[in-house]
């Protein structure tokens, strides 16, 4: 048995109604659980929400709602947790199996079916991983680029030049370290053990697993802020998607 779950909450910070914000006339949430609906793999939806429209929305996708506790529908909460217990919830309802759980986020609309069968079937193929993500190349994002403010004000480096090689041969092209890989957010599909043992997981997105296998993708994101909104856009354009 493969099932899905979809976890989104009411309330944003820095983007206010993301969940539910209308791209080419559709509510974000909605392409996640289009793409869900459509997999030839998927068997059941599950949908862990606080938020009344997206329950709305979702109803017409044939899916069964998990309500989340309190603790899990603050900010603070992370999606490690929520998606370990909206796992257990599930469990507890099947008597089957579960073979895979494809995890989707209410805000990352760059999903397709065909990245979620092309996981899943990767997963069936190849037992040695214990999950299998979506990944977009973002070079101009290089650890190698990242800085914080110091004490004194002013900008500092990340991690240390060193952990690059030798600063004398690091330059400022954004491709001299080779592709920087992203797990993009669109889409995870994991192995029962991987939310079974979520302390094990490897940092930052512990319901990964350790041997995480990449789903290539491009421009995949979970939206925080409005300023992504046309790239996401563009990416649903050109992955065939019309305005409603």
């Amino acid at each position: 048995m493969i099932v899905a779950i979809l976890i989104g909450r009411k309330g944003s910070r820095g983007f206010p109604g993301k969940n539910t914000y209308k791209v080419l006339g559709r509510p974000l949430c909605e392409y996640p659980l289009m793409a869900a609906k459509k997999s030839k793999y998927i068997d059941k939806i599950y949908v862990a929400t606080d938020c009344d429209k997206i329950k709305k929305i979702s109803k017409k996708y044939n899916v069964e709602f998990i309500d989340r506790p309190k603790k899990l529908n603050t900010s603070k909460a992370l999606g490690d947790h929520v998606f370990e217990y909206s796992y257990q919830q599930v469990k507890k309802r099947n008597k089957k199996k579960i073979e895979l759980i494809v995890l989707l986020f209410a805000n990352a609309p760059t999903i397709n079916f065909k990245l979620i069968n092309k996981a899943v079937e990767a997963l069936k193929r190849d037992k040695y991983f214990d999950s299998a993500v979506t990944t977009s190349v973002y070079n101009m994002w290089s650890p190698l680029r990242a800085r914080k403010i110091s004490l004194d004000g002013s900008l500092k480096p990340f991690v240390k030049f060193e952990y690059f090689g030798n600063p004398k041969t690091l330059n400022c092209d954004r491709d001299s370290q080779g592709n920087v890989y992203f797990a993009d957010m669109s889409l995870s599909v994991v192995r029962p053990k991987c939310l079974e043992n979520l302390k094990s997981g490897l940092l930052p997105q512990k319901w990964m697993g350790k041997k995480i296998m990449p789903i290539k993708s491009w421009g995949g994101c979970d939206i925080d802020y409005k300023w992504q909104v046309p790239g996401v856009e563009y990416w649903l354009i050109s992955n065939g998607f019309k305005k409603k």
